[in-house]
């Protein structure tokens, strides 16, 4: 990823969000040529020059303090997600080539699906920053099993959303699946802008998906820890479930994901239903590999 031109779209973007009014500002005269936020009333907001934030829009973050950037995430009116992606890409900035991390064969230790396996009542599954599902426990492979009939391994979320037609069978809500996903390897690539792998994949989808590289331009980040899942499963039909993300301390990159269904809901007979299925499905498996088939 190139960290300049990450910077540089990411603040133009912000900035084109924020109107005068929404800041506050008072203006004078009723053309004006850009979206948003001039640049130097982002200046003027910020407390530094016109000059300075025209550096720094121009993708030049080296130097950079802690107070300027606390500076503009009050005057980009920027949220959480948001101020942490302009951390993460002033860090890149700054950071030496020494400092680079290298990259790591990421794996899921045996512990850990243990730990995936001793959850029996909602599906869970071991995700990295690129959306590859690396581990999950039997509900988790059985939720997402349109997904895993792709033979291409490890199966990617990214990959299934944007090139799959089922996908959009398969997520009822399929915008909001994919404008999520995007947020989310947005976040990523400001985080690790020098994983090769999220590089290619973020080329491979631009290039094979129109919906993607839109998606893409616009910079959105976001957090992804807790919330609402809605799936249309081709066996069992709608679920809706909750979700908690968890990162691995011990396997930094590595989150944990769970969907529970609420207890008594239609949803989690719908598990029991879909877990039953998983066990015939397992069954069957079994029993074509030890006749040959």
């Amino acid at each position: 990823m190139d960290n300049r031109l990450e910077a540089r779209e990411f603040l133009a973007s912000r900035r084109a969000k924020i109107t005068p009014e929404d800041a506050g500002l008072t203006v004078y005269g009723g053309n004006r040529r850009v979206p948003g936020l001039r640049r130097e009333e982002v200046a003027l907001l910020a407390g530094v020059s016109v000059d300075y934030y025209t550096r720094l829009e121009r993708g030049n973050l080296s130097g950079v303090s802690e107070s300027v950037l606390e500076a503009l995430v009050r005057a980009l009116q920027l949220d959480e997600a948001e101020r942490d992606h302009l951390f993460d890409l002033a860090k890149a900035a700054n950071a030496s080539s020494r400092s680079k991390p290298r990259a790591v064969r990421q794996r899921v230790r045996p512990s850990v699906q243990f730990l995936l396996d001793a959850i029996t009542l909602a599906p869970a599954f071991i995700r990295n920053g690129r959306m590859d599902v690396l581990a999950a426990n039997e509900l988790g492979t059985a939720l997402y099993s349109p997904m895993y009939s792709n033979p291409a391994r490890p199966v990617n979320h990214s990959r299934f959303i944007f090139l799959d037609p089922g996908a959009r069978d398969f997520y009822p809500d399929w915008n909001l699946a994919a404008n999520n996903n995007v947020a989310l390897l947005r976040t990523e690539s400001g985080r690790n802008p020098y994983d090769k792998g999220l590089a290619d994949l973020v080329g491979e989808l631009s290039l094979r998906s129109d919906e993607f590289r839109v998606r893409w331009a616009a910079h959105n980040v976001r957090r992804h820890y807790s919330g609402d899942k809605h799936f249309r499963h081709p066996v069992v039909g709608d679920i809706e479930l909750k979700f908690e993300a968890m990162e691995l301390a011990e396997d930094p990159g590595l989150t944990l994901t769970v969907y529970p269904a609420e207890p008594g809901s239609k949803s989690e007979e719908s598990l029991r239903l879909l877990a039953s299925w998983a066990a015939t499905e397992h069954i069957l498996d079994r029993t074509r590999v030890a006749a040959g088939e």
